[in-house]
C-alpha cells in the first residue's frame, strides 16, 4: 500500500535496529575474511593456476556475500517509514475514503466480514486452528498452549520439534541396522558394506528434511498450519530392517564378490563414513534450540480469551429511523477514531427502510467496524530481549560457519582436480578417495549450517518483528418499526403563527456487541513493512466503552425536537412584533361591534346555550326512523 504521510504519527519505531547491527558486523567479518584468498590469487597463479582460480572464485563469493550481509544490516537500520494506513485491516475495508488502500491490502486480509461477525456472535476465535499431522499433534500435546501462538511461530516450533524427532528416529534406525548387520541377518558381504552405505542414505534424508523444514519456517505467506505427519518415521524404521536384508541377499547371490575381497578393500581404503557429518548436523540442530526460550517466553504472554460486551434493548422514541443511522455512523463512531484516522468499515451501514400504508413502515441495518489499531504498550517479559539477541547472534554464527565449510569445500575440490591431473593411477583410490571423502564431508557440513543459519535468521526476524495492536471491534444491528402522525400548534384564531409537524414514532431494537481485540502482525523491512496478515490473538470485554456508546445514542434520541420552533433571534423578534400588532388591533374600542366580533359572540352563545343543546338532541332523536 502507498505511504500515507500525516503530521500525527502512529508511534511505531523500527524494531530491527539490533538485528541490523549484528548482521552488519557479520557482513564486515565476511568481507575481511574474503581479503585473505583474494590477496593470494596473484602468487598462487604463478605456482599453481588451479589454486589461483579457486582463490579468486572463493574470494569473490565471500566478498559478495559479505557486502550483501552488510547491505541487509544497513537496510534494517534505515528510517522506518510508517504511514497512517497501517497495519493491515482484518477484512476488506469498505470505508469510502480508504478504497485505494483497501485494494492494495486485499490479498493480505486474513478474515471476512462474515467470519468476524461469527467470532463476535459465537464468542470464538477462528485464528486458533487445529494442528494437522501426527507429529504436529504430538508437539501440541506436549505444549498445549502452542495453539494460541501466531501461525508462523507455531510453524517454527513444529519445525524444531520435527527436526529433533527425526534425528531421534534416525538414531533408532541406525541402531536397528547395526543390530541386523551385526547378527548376520544381512549376510557376510553386507556386513562390511551396509553400515557406511546406510549412514550416507540416512544423512541425505536428514539434511533434505532439515532443509524442507527450514523452507516452511521462512515462508512469509504462511496463513494455515502445514501438515507434519509421521509416515516418514514408520518408513524409516521399516527400511532399516528390510534394506539391509535385501541388499545382503542380492550381494551374496548375484554380486560375485566374496567376503575376503570386500574385507581387504575396506581395510586398505578409507570409505566415507557419515558419522562426523551426523555429529555436525546434530550440533547445527542444537544451535537452533536457542529459539525455544523466546518461544516459551512468548507463551507466557498469551491471552486467548474470547469475551465480548453485549447490549440489547427496545426503545420507543420520536425519531426518524434514518436519523438513528446517521447519528451512529457520523457522530458516535466518529468520536472513537484514533488520531482522526477513519475507522475500518467491514460491513457498511446500509439501512433498509420499507414503507407501508397509512404512514407505517419497518427498518433494519447492520454495521461492523474496527477502530484504528494502536500499538500495544505492554512491556516484554524479563530476559525476552536477551533471548532475541542470542537468537540473532547464533544465526550469524551459523552463517559464518557455513561459509567456512564452503571455503574448505572449494579448496578440497581444487586439490582433487590437481590430483586427477597429476595422477596416472586413477582418482578413486588412495589419496584420491581421501580427497573425495573430504569433499563429501565439507559439502554436507556446509548444507547443515547453511540451513541452520537460514532457519535462525527467520526466527530472529519473527521475534524482533512481531508487533501487537489493540483496537475496538464493534457489531451493531438495528431493527424496528415506525409510524407517522401530525402535531399542530398555534391553531387558535388569535394566533398569528403556527407550526404543523409530522412526527415519526419509532420502536427501536438495537443489538450491540463490542470487544477489545489484541492483534498481532509480523513486520518486515522495506516498503511493505506492515502489510502482512494481522491475526486476532485475544478478545476482551469492554463494558465501559459499550456503556458510553449506549449513553451517547440514548442521549441523542431523548434530545430530539419533535415540534419545529423559531431559533433565530431576528425571526423571534418579528413574530413578537406581529403578535403585539394583533393585540393592539383587538384592543381598539368601536361604537358598534364589528361583524366578525358579532359572529364570534353568536357562535359562543350557541355553543354555551343549554336549551339549544337539548333542542339539538331532540331534533336528532326525531330524525331517527
Amino acid at each position: 500500500m502507498a505511504y500515507d504521510f500525516g503530521s500525527q504519527t502512529l508511534g511505531i519505531k523500527n524494531p530491527f535496529k539490533t538485528e541490523g547491527k549484528i548482521r552488519f558486523v557479520a557482513g564486515v567479518v565476511l568481507v575481511l575474511a574474503a581479503i585473505i584468498p583474494l590477496l593470494s590469487v596473484s602468487s598462487a597463479l604463478k605456482d599453481e593456476a588451479v589454486y589461483g582460480y579457486t582463490y579468486a572464485i572463493l574470494g569473490f563469493i565471500l566478498i559478495a556475500s559479505g557486502f550483501r550481509l552488510c547491505g541487509l544490516g544497513l537496510f534494517q537500520l534505515f528510517k522506518y517509514f510508517v504511514g497512517r494506513s497501517v497495519p493491515t485491516s482484518l477484512a476488506f475495508n469498505r470505508s469510502r475514503s480508504e478504497q485505494q488502500t483497501a485494494s492494495a491490502e486485499k490479498k493480505s486480509t486474513m478474515y471476512t466480514d462474515d467470519s468476524l461477525h461469527s467470532m463476535l456472535m459465537g464468542r470464538k476465535n477462528s485464528t486458533f486452528l487445529e494442528p494437522v499431522g501426527w507429529v504436529s499433534r504430538l508437539i501440541h500435546s506436549v505444549i498445549p498452549d502452542l495453539i494460541f501462538l501466531p501461525f508462523r511461530l507455531r510453524v517454527l516450533a513444529q519445525v524444531i520439534g520435527s527436526a529433533l524427532l527425526n534425528f531421534a528416529v534416525a538414531l533408532v534406525c541406525f541402531a536397528v541396522v547395526y543390530f541386523v548387520v551385526s547378527t548376520g541377518m544381512a549376510g557376510e558381504i553386507a556386513k562390511e558394506l551396509t553400515m557406511p552405505i546406510f549412514s550416507i542414505i540416512l544423512l541425505i534424508y536428514l539434511i533434505s528434511s532439515w532443509r524442507s523444514a527450514a523452507s516452511q519456517a521462512t515462508n512469509l505467506s504462511q496463513l494455515t498450519m502445514p501438515s507434519t505427519g509421521g509416515v516418514s518415521v514408520g518408513v524409516l524404521i521399516g527400511l532399516s530392517i528390510i534394506v539391509p536384508v535385501l541388499s545382503g541377499f542380492v550381494l551374496d547371490k548375484y554380486s560375485g564378490l566374496n567376503q575376503q575381497d570386500v574385507m581387504e578393500f575396506m581395510s586398505t581404503n578409507e570409505v566415507f563414513g557419515a558419522g562426523a557429518n551426523l555429529a555436525l548436523l546434530a550440533f547445527a540442530i542444537a544451535l537452533t534450540l536457542i529459539v525455544v526460550p523466546p518461544l516459551l517466553a512468548r507463551l507466557k504472554e498469551i491471552t486467548p480469551s474470547t469475551e465480548v460486551s453485549e447490549y440489547r434493548s427496545n426503545m420507543q422514541e420520536s425519531v426518524h429511523p434514518n436519523e438513528i443511522f446517521i447519528n451512529i455512523e457520523n457522530i458516535v463512531l466518529a468520536n472513537r477514531r484514533y488520531k482522526e484516522i477513519p475507522n475500518r468499515v467491514y460491513r457498511e451501514y446500509d439501512p433498509k427502510l420499507t414503507d407501508q400504508t397509512d404512514g407505517k413502515g419497518s427498518f433494519a441495518g447492520q454495521l461492523l467496524i474496527e477502530t484504528q489499531p494502536t500499538l500495544s504498550n505492554e512491556q516484554p517479559l524479563e530476559n525476552a530481549n536477551l533471548f532475541k539477541l542470542l537468537t540473532t547472534i547464533f544465526a550469524q554464527s551459523a552463517v559464518l560457519i557455513g561459509f567456512y565449510f564452503l571455503y574448505t569445500l572449494g579448496m578440497s575440490i581444487a586439490e582433487l582436480i590437481i590430483y586427477w591431473r597429476d595422477s596416472s593411477s586413477g582418482g578413486f583410490s588412495g589419496p584420491g578417495l581421501l580427497l573425495t571423502n573430504a569433499i563429501l564431508f565439507n559439502f554436507f557440513a556446509w548444507l547443515s549450517f547453511l540451513t541452520a543459519g537460514k532457519l535462525l535468521n527467520a526466527a530472529s526476524q519473527l521475534f524482533w518483528g512481531e508487533l501487537r495492536f489493540n483496537s475496538l471491534l464493534m457489531y451493531m444491528k438495528t431493527e424496528g418499526t415506525y409510524t407517522e402522525s401530525k402535531i399542530s400548534t398555534g391553531m387558535s384564531i388569535h394566533d398569528s403563527t403556527r407550526s404543523e409537524n409530522v412526527v415519526v414514532r419509532s420502536s427501536i431494537t438495537p443489538w450491540i456487541i463490542t470487544s477489545q481485540i489484541t492483534s498481532s502482525i509480523f513486520a518486515t523491512s522495506g516498503a511493505s513493512n506492515l502489510e502482512a496478515p494481522r491475526l486476532i490473538m485475544g478478545m476482551h470485554k469492554t463494558d465501559g466503552e459499550l456503556s458510553k456508546i449506549v449513553d451517547e445514542i440514548v442521549g441523542f434520541l431523548r434530545g430530539r425536537e419533535s415540534i419545529a420552533s423559531i431559533t433565530n433571534e431576528s425571526d423571534l423578534q418579528n413574530a413578537s412584533t406581529i403578535h403585539q400588532v394583533n393585540e393592539q388591533s383587538r384592543a381598539i374600542p368601536t361604537s358598534a361591534p364589528k361583524l366578525e366580533e358579532q359572529d364570534e359572540q353568536a357562535a359562543g352563545f350557541l355553543r354555551n346555550d343549554p336549551s339549544r343543546a337539548d333542542d339539538g338532541q331532540q331534533s336528532s332523536d326525531d330524525d331517527k326512523p
